[in-house]
């Protein structure tokens, strides 16, 4: 929105802005922009581009939620360990960009080493495990650039959920890309001991 000058007859105009404009902001105006604009899903990239995200649709925002549930229980079974965030959550990553993961865990070690300051409106960590499920409005190839990125930044271990191809794409810290046709459930392997989602209410 644009203010408008004092004493005309609206106070704010809509800004449209053309997805060919690419608009570059600071990390402080970035976090002014996400104070005052809650419900939308900002994120930053390294070179300072603002990117929007549009609001997800029932059947992303349904799948999110299973997501997120089966981690959260996973969480307590083990004694929650570590901090465990959803897709409202945005990290600062070591590169300067600031994203939010659809679901991810940071370990305790990690968590616990991070100063009072660190740990401020963006934690300044990229979380051990991120989740990144693709919704019907998503083009892939920006999805996996953001996963790479992770992977950049510290991420020891990722998935990239695709329902639409009905496959899930896992990276591992290190390691060639691996692509699962039509599995039926995953397994957080050595990073989330004991974690497995199922995807038959993915899928």
């Amino acid at each position: 929105m644009v203010q408008t000058p004092p004493g005309s007859s609206s106070a704010t105009l809509p800004l449209h802005v053309p997805e060919t404009l690419r608009l570059r902001v600071t990390a402080q105006q970035f976090s002014d922009l996400a104070a005052s604009n809650q419900d939308l899903h900002l994120e930053l990239s390294a070179t300072g581009e603002l990117i929007l995200n549009p609001p997800t649709g029932w059947e992303t925002g349904e799948r999110n939620s299973n997501i997120a549930g089966e981690l959260y229980l996973w969480w307590r079974s083990q004694g929650e360990p570590g901090k465990i965030f959803d897709s409202s959550t945005a990290f600062m990553l070591p590169n300067n960009a600031i994203r939010s993961p659809d679901a991810s865990w940071v370990c305790p070690q990690r968590w616990n080493a991070l100063t009072p300051q660190q740990k401020g409106t963006f934690a300044k960590v990229c979380p051990d495990f991120v989740l990144e499920l693709r919704s019907s409005s998503d083009v892939l190839q920006p999805l996996q650039a953001k996963m790479q990125e992770y992977l950049e930044n510290g991420a020891r271990l990722g998935w990239l959920i695709n329902p639409q191809q009905q496959q899930v794409e896992i990276y591992r810290a290190g390691q060639t890309v691996e692509i699962l046709a039509q599995p039926n459930q995953l397994s957080g392997e050595e990073v989330l001991q004991g974690f497995v989602l199922k995807l038959q209410r993915i899928f």
